[in-house]
């Protein structure tokens, strides 16, 4: 579990709850319903307009990333790929073939797969890159989602206060019922920038990294496959990679 994803948004929540708290507000005059309904019901509705079905779906499966992002082991990798570099070198890449079992990586055994059959460093670079990078730009539009959603939410908000003050316009002779309209009025507009800038935008920025460090990770692999291809030393192929350590810790 990403435990600095999870306390960011427990501090949010405490901080907007706590704020009201010492205002001497009241929590229950957060809540609005036909507010909430303005907005998150709004909003998901301008972003499925905008975005083809498996694109928004996928954003959902994505969504899990930021508590449970998934986690490369670089080093354990490199390990593995200086192993197949020890057996290609002295019994060549058929043997490779017992390696296979234990990946369960699609992209990972696809590099493997095209080693073992002797494709050309040109032809293996080139379905490799395009598979990686292809894939990094369907996470990456999911993860736009996000970042739309951060850019209708305010604007519903907006929308919601207006309605709210039109409402409200309704019944300037009936002092309750005005205090219902403006009520929703200013909680639109709080559920608007609160839910852009706290939630909606995070996300977006969070699963954006851990989609370059996926891409970062299979370059990775690409890279010490073509080494490997090359029949460059297990060593220099070791020190190489271990750049992608520190890109990765970042």
């Amino acid at each position: 579990m990403d435990r600095l994803s999870l306390f960011g948004l427990l501090l949010a929540l405490v901080a907007i709850v706590g704020g009201q708290v010492l205002e001497g507000g009241s929590l229950i005059a957060l809540y609005n319903g036909p507010a909430l309904l303005i907005v998150v019901v709004g909003t998901l509705a301008a972003v499925m307009i905008q975005t083809p079905w498996h694109i928004f779906t996928r954003s959902f499966i994505l969504l899990k990333w930021v508590l449970f992002p998934p986690r490369f082991d670089i080093q354990t990798r490199i390990d593995t790929l200086v192993k197949w570099c020890h057996i290609s070198r002295s019994d060549g890449f058929l043997p490779l073939e017992n390696q296979l079992e234990q990946e369960e990586d699609p992209i990972v055994r696809q590099c493997l797969m095209m080693l073992i059959d002797g494709s050309s460093p040109e032809v293996l670079q080139e379905t490799m890159e395009t598979q990686i990078y292809f894939q990094r730009d369907e996470f990456g539009h999911s993860a736009k989602v996000y970042e739309s959603m951060g850019g209708y939410s305010p604007t519903l908000g907006i929308l919601g206060a207006v309605l709210g003050l039109i409402q409200s316009m309704q019944y300037l002779d009936q002092p309750d019922a005005l205090g219902g309209g403006i009520a929703t009025a200013f909680v639109a507009t709080i559920y608007g920038v609160g839910f852009a800038n706290l939630i909606y935008l995070p996300i977006h920025y969070k699963l954006r990294h851990i989609i370059f460090q996926n891409t970062l990770y299979y370059e990775m692999v690409l890279e010490g496959t073509l080494m490997i291809h090359r029949g460059e030393n297990p060593q220099h192929i070791s020190r190489r990679l271990d750049a992608y350590k520190v890109a990765y810790a970042q």
